[in-house]
């Protein structure tokens, strides 16, 4: 017998959407690119040829069309990985769950996903305006711990690595180091973003390092993060979704990675805030490539 998703587990609404997003399985393309900010959707979309959809509940903006000729939903996720765990599973529910019977469909489907975000760079070889893309994703958020099959989904390793390097306080929870689509990243990343380990943190004021009137449990972690090296790597950013977005791709069979461009150089202590424009030059890289 097939597994059944009860009502309390796969929530469905009314007309036949699912909860959060809204969404039928009809409205997505397998080709998504995913952005924070609700308005940056309308932004991806102007460069459709075509639209057929729209759809808004809350922090969920979703948009399908046709870009030179291939079908493409654009969708905003909100700030956080807590909200990648809604936008991944309610993706991969419209995906390879049927919803007539509540049960999952006996060919699994692959999604293809890109992240396009902003982020914080943390080497002085990227400024603002450089676009990156995240090879690894060290996660401060926790989220894939409560996930079996964590550690198959990781890199154990360079978690083990990084623990020693920074001195990790398990107070502050336990890293997990997700990695992207390795295709997708040739594909995307091309010659002309910088490859890195993005850090993808749990906030954007103490878990990144910055300190208004709350002290830190950890003043001296951005310096032990900006000097840790793996391999070939760096930490090259601060964001705060690729990590979700690269281990529950991995653990549900999707192909997924985030690019972002820098806005804010935390060494430097430079930022830029009127980025909006400069990011369309991302996001139809993106679209090109997707």
């Amino acid at each position: 017998m097939p597994k059944q998703f009860p009502p309390s587990e796969l929530v469905i609404n009314n007309d036949g959407s699912i909860f959060h997003l809204h969404l039928k399985p009809e409205n997505l393309a397998d080709k998504i690119i995913l952005v924070g900010d609700p308005g940056r959707v309308s932004l991806v979309a102007s460069h459709f040829d075509s639209k057929e959809c729209e759809v808004s509940n809350r922090e969920f903006h979703t948009i399908t069309g046709k870009y030179k000729g291939k079908r493409v939903t654009a969708l905003s996720t909100g700030i956080g990985c807590d909200n990648i765990d809604i936008v991944m599973n309610e993706l991969d529910a419209l995906t390879n769950i049927d919803f007539a019977t509540r049960t999952e469909k006996p060919e699994h489907k692959t999604l293809t996903l890109v992240r396009v975000g902003t982020c914080g760079g943390l080497q002085p070889y990227t400024p603002e305006g450089t676009f990156i893309a995240s090879v690894k994703s060290i996660g401060f958020d926790g989220l894939l711990n409560f996930y079996a099959g964590r550690d198959e989904a990781s890199d154990l390793k360079l978690e083990a690595a990084f623990k020693e390097h920074v001195g990790w306080n398990l107070k502050m929870g336990n890293p997990y180091v997700a990695s992207a689509n390795e295709e997708l990243i040739d594909r995307i990343a091309g010659d002309d973003m910088v490859r890195g380990i993005t850090v993808a943190c749990g906030g954007f004021f103490g878990p990144q390092g910055r300190q208004l009137r709350l002290p830190l449990m950890d003043p001296d972690l951005n310096q032990k993060i900006e000097s840790f090296k793996y391999d070939d790597l760096q930490v090259t950013n601060f964001e705060m979704e690729s990590s979700a977005l690269a281990g529950l791709s991995a653990l549900m069979g999707h192909k997924a990675m985030t690019c972002c461009m820098v806005i804010a150089n935390r060494v430097a202590k430079k930022m830029e805030t009127e980025y909006k424009g400069d990011i369309d030059g991302l996001i139809t890289r993106v679209l090109d490539r997707i």
